[in-house]
């Protein structure tokens, strides 16, 4: 029997920082190594296990999923179901021991890694596994505007800009104590600054951490994995030692937060775009992600946003006997519902 414990390398960061590219890149480059992916999503979404089996993770090669390479943890927050959600999961690859060299744990852009890190304290866990390291991803143009930043002046500008945000944000603290418990931090999409916004982010961030704690860079999560795996950080060890702002509460909550699922047929592709545009405009969305089927077109649509930029191209065909439709997350805070319902009935092709 193997006893050499399994290393986890856990990618936490905020919405839209590039986690699941960076998954993906590892797993592209894996060069023989059998990891395991855990993803969770906030709310029951399976969004993003679905973006990556569309890349061909967690299937054979004809596309069928196998089982036992991908978790898809979608009933909640990890970090607020550890007991319930990540535990039964690790016991099931502590099962399967023999059969795996790493596992990669991606958690919901609204999670807190700490807590997480000490579910690897428990004896039934850390018999079986360590954590490698915590990598927390910035989007960095985000950052250089402002968003995440601790510091008055930057809250201030930011404050300036939307007046929405005049007060003290959630995300700021969210931001601050996915910093906290990194072992490393990944810069992402610098390829959108330059070098003077860049200074600025890593400028920010490394007043935010440790001097041991290295600040990497990349473009779309491209890094190599040495510089990503293979830390030995033994995070579990140190966790405790970490301040974060939510260390005296018994728990956290997303009430600031709303998440729903809107599901529709097919979609014209601009109208779709333009009407995306606007209810981002006009409502606080932090985050929208999804399919949209395209009349005409054998491949489905992946739509990506953090706030008002957007992103697409078409992923996969769709496969033979599958549904096809369009399904679209919308996150962010005092969602009306019922109207970005009303705003995307505009986008639904015309047969």
């Amino acid at each position: 029997m193997n006893t050499t414990k399994i290393p986890a390398t856990i990618v936490t960061g905020f919405l839209g920082s590039g986690k699941t590219t960076l998954l993906r890149h590892i797993l592209d480059n894996a060069d023989g190594r059998r990891i395991a992916v855990i993803v969770n999503e906030f709310g029951e979404l399976g969004i993003d296990g679905d973006i990556l089996q569309g890349c061909g993770i967690g299937c054979d090669e004809s596309g069928a999923p196998v089982e036992g390479s991908l978790y898809e943890l979608a009933n909640g927050c990890m970090c607020c179901t550890v007991q319930e959600e990540f535990f039964p999961v690790m016991q099931q690859l502590a099962q399967r021991r023999d059969q795996l060299d790493a596992i990669l744990i991606e958690t919901s852009g609204l999670a807190l890694p700490k807590p997480l890190v000490q579910a690897f304290q428990w004896p039934e866990i850390a018999s079986a596994f360590t954590v490698d390291a915590v990598v927390t991803v910035v989007d960095t143009p985000a950052a250089a505007a402002g968003q995440f930043a601790a510091h008055p002046e930057a809250v201030d500008a930011q404050r300036r800009a939307d007046p929405n945000l005049d007060h003290e944000s959630p995300l700021h603290e969210l931001f601050e104590d996915q910093l906290s418990a990194a072992d490393l931090v990944v810069l992402n999409k610098t390829d959108g600054v330059d070098a003077q916004a860049l200074a600025k982010v890593q400028a920010m961030v490394r007043e935010e951490l440790p001097p041991q704690v290295k600040i990497v860079h990349a473009d779309h999560g491209r890094l190599p994995l040495d510089v990503l795996m293979g830390l030995g950080k033994a995070a579990e060890a140190t966790i405790d030692q970490r301040v974060s702002h939510h260390d005296h509460e018994e728990d956290h909550d997303h009430d600031e937060f709303d998440s729903f699922v809107i599901d529709l047929p097919a979609v014209d592709r601009e109208r779709l775009l333009a009407a995306v545009a606007a209810i981002v405009q006009a409502h606080d969305v932090l985050r929208v992600k999804g399919f949209a089927d395209i009349p005409g077109k054998p491949m489905r649509l992946l739509l990506q946003g953090v706030g008002s930029r957007l992103a697409t191209h078409f992923d996969r065909p769709w496969r033979a006997g599958e549904a096809r439709g369009t399904r679209l997350v919308f996150i962010g805070q005092d969602l009306d519902e019922a109207a970005l319902r009303a705003a995307l009935k505009s986008a639904v092709a015309q047969g």
